[in-house]
């Protein structure tokens, strides 16, 4: 959990003052058409900009897009550019790199009220590799500084813990947003407590679990990682994937939740088939009754209706990671019921993981969850008790 941290209540006026606001625009691209097919990104980082250019800041905006080895027009933001100029009220300008002269000119000439956004900061090698000159330079163009960016906020890059160490360092809405919801499960979660855990492997998830059992009440396992705790019980699970290795890591769990009087709910039936495509003829086995050839690509009925019964009298959900293997239509219905019944529930749910927040965009009720954490990595991480290196950057002090 974080320790306090300036917010962007905190500025105070910020008329004709120059603010530089780190944003993630790190949006996909339609290659066929060259828009952009999910503006989540662009739209979760508006309240901040709206606001800072309502009260008269000069604004400048800076993210990366894609992991590019150099200047290219695949991984440009002008695409965000255009976009922003036609759904904002306020001028939009679109300048070159940081270190250019064009950027420079850009910035001088910014007046209150109007909006520049800098090209992709990765388009510079010295931003993944937190170049101090680099910081400087983008530090340089202004006044103040504002993270906004929780999903990139476990990088040491020169826009994220280099910055702030040459300006005041304040989080934008979307981050303290991100951080007060974080917190709240971390640490004043209403109970009962439940985690909702899935996704292929357990070695990914290792230290989630070991934290969210001096947490909860209880966790629900889900997804390909459920195999491993099955066969770490002694069950057989055919060509299902199973992390042999991580196995005694798996048994320890379980003997932890034991010990601590944590519920622990596993697959008690799944759907199984002999080959991993969307259209692969199934069937609902038992844990207990999985075949050679057949491998576990769902959760089953059984498992669905106990799922639903233990998270019934939960104040609380953290839920991360799919239930099965959902890109698959026919191996989707147990992450979309357990989606759709947590959000008839009166509990407050917070959804953190890429596959998590697809997978209630998929059931329809992305709309009705208390939280969607956009953070992906750096929501893993947070989660885990790390401290990520962007938050704690919010907080150290400038230099003279």
């Amino acid at each position: 959990m974080s320790l306090p941290f300036h917010r962007l209540a905190d500025i105070g006026p910020v008329y004709g003052q120059r603010v530089l606001v780190r944003v993630d625009f790190n949006v996909p691209i339609d290659p066929a058409t060259g828009e952009i097919s999910d503006d989540s990104r662009i739209q979760g980082s508006l309240p901040t900009l709206d606001k800072l250019l309502a009260q008269g800041a000069r604004v400048i905006a800076m993210s990366h897009r894609g992991r590019p080895k150099g200047p290219g027009p695949e991984n440009s933001l002008a695409p965000v550019v255009a976009y922003l100029r036609a759904h904002r009220p306020y001028p939009v300008y679109f300048a070159g790199e940081a270190r250019s002269e064009e950027a420079a000119r850009a910035v001088s000439s910014l007046q209150p009220g109007e909006l520049l956004v800098l090209e992709n900061l990765r388009f510079d090698p010295g931003e993944s590799a937190n170049d101090p000159e680099l910081a400087k330079r983008l530090a340089s163009f202004a006044d103040l500084y504002v993270n906004d960016a929780f999903g990139t906020s476990h990088r040491q890059h020169a826009s994220i813990v280099g910055v702030p160490q040459y300006l005041p360092a304040f989080a934008g809405e979307l981050m303290a947003e991100e951080l007060d919801h974080l917190d709240q499960v971390l640490a004043r979660p209403a109970r009962p407590y439940w985690a909702i855990i899935g996704g292929a492997k357990v070695s990914d998830k290792v230290k989630l679990l070991s934290r969210l059992l001096e947490l909860v009440d209880g966790i629900i396992i889900g997804g390909g990682m459920a195999n491993t705790f099955l066969a770490a019980q002694g069950h057989f699970m055919g060509a299902s994937l199973v992390e042999e290795p991580v196995m005694p890591v798996a048994r320890a769990l379980l003997a932890q939740a034991r010990e601590r009087g944590i519920a622990m709910v596993l697959p008690t039936d799944v759907l199984v088939a002999r080959e991993f495509r969307a259209d692969a003829p199934y069937r609902v086995a038992p844990a207990t009754d999985i075949h050679a050839g057949e491998m576990a690509l769902d959760i089953g009925p059984a498992t669905i209706d106990a799922i639903i019964e233990a998270l019934e009298p939960a104040q609380t959900v953290l839920w991360n990671g799919p239930m099965g293997v959902f890109e698959f239509d026919a191996f989707a219905q147990g992450t979309i019921k357990v989606a759709q019944a947590l959000a008839a529930l009166n509990v407050s749910v917070v959804v953190g993981g890429g596959d998590s927040v697809a997978a209630v965009g998929k059931a329809g009720v992305k709309d009705r969850m208390t939280h969607i954490s956009t953070g992906g990595g750096a929501t893993l991480r947070y989660l885990e008790g790390e401290e990520l290196p962007g938050i704690r950057a919010l907080r150290q002090r400038v230099v003279g």
